[in-house]
């Protein structure tokens, strides 16, 4: 998932048409999830955006697991759902030692 949302760029940055910004490796959005300079964000990761975009991917990966648990699981990343969903999946996890 993380290939296809950001190409594993820890500091990707993306504007949407509505203001918001997708954020980092995971492209979190600061509407709900983070908190940038804009006001009316609901940052429900308590994390500023900016720390989504490090190279220390600590705080993207637990607003990235606060995320699948609070909404409607992997299927909030577009990037799932076009690329991974009900696909084989068997090349991303070689060596990974998971089922």
């Amino acid at each position: 998932m993380a290939y296809y949302e950001s190409h594993y760029n820890t500091t990707a940055e993306n504007v949407l048409e509505d203001g918001s910004t997708d954020y980092g490796i995971f492209q979190i959005n600061s509407f709900t999830w983070c908190r940038n300079a804009r006001k009316h964000q609901k940052n429900h990761c308590h994390v500023a955006c900016s720390a989504l975009i490090t190279d220390d991917l600590t705080d993207a990966i637990l607003c990235a697991k606060k995320i699948v648990k609070e909404t409607q699981g992997m299927n909030y990343w577009q990037g799932w759902k076009k690329n991974c969903e009900n696909k084989d999946m068997s090349e991303w996890k070689r060596g990974c030692e998971v089922s």
